[in-house]
């Protein structure tokens, strides 16, 4: 199992950038799929989770301005960035639970991160 992350880019304050995850290879189903964040000198955070069935959780500073959307056929999760801060600078890392066959537990999968710089 692969996850490709892209659409990282270097724009100015106020602007917006889509990241896109699609998910390769053998496995049953995908269940939450997300991105995290790791801003310059902190800790890889949580930005949004998407559930299944489509039920997002996001960190409180992006509300309003994140939408987190999947594309199940396609194995895609899309994180839509608008209004973009400083703050927002970091590498995304997006991440999935996957099962790899029917019986089997969840396992986190991650992509290779797609760094996000905004200026002010």
């Amino acid at each position: 199992v692969q996850l490709q992350a892209s659409g990282g880019d270097m724009v100015q304050a106020g602007g917006y950038l889509r990241l896109s995850c699609a998910t390769s290879g053998r496995m049953y189903r995908i269940n939450d799929m997300g991105w995290y964040r790791q801003a310059p000198g902190k800790q890889r955070a949580l930005v949004a989770v998407i559930t299944r069935d489509d039920s997002t959780t996001y960190k409180d500073s992006v509300k309003g301005r994140f939408t987190l959307s999947r594309e199940n056929a396609e194995k895609t999760v899309y994180l839509q960035m608008d209004s973009l801060k400083p703050d927002d600078t970091g590498v995304y890392y997006c991440y999935a639970q996957i099962q790899r066959h029917r019986f089997a537990a969840n396992s986190d999968y991650w992509g290779q991160g797609t760094l996000v710089t905004v200026s002010s």
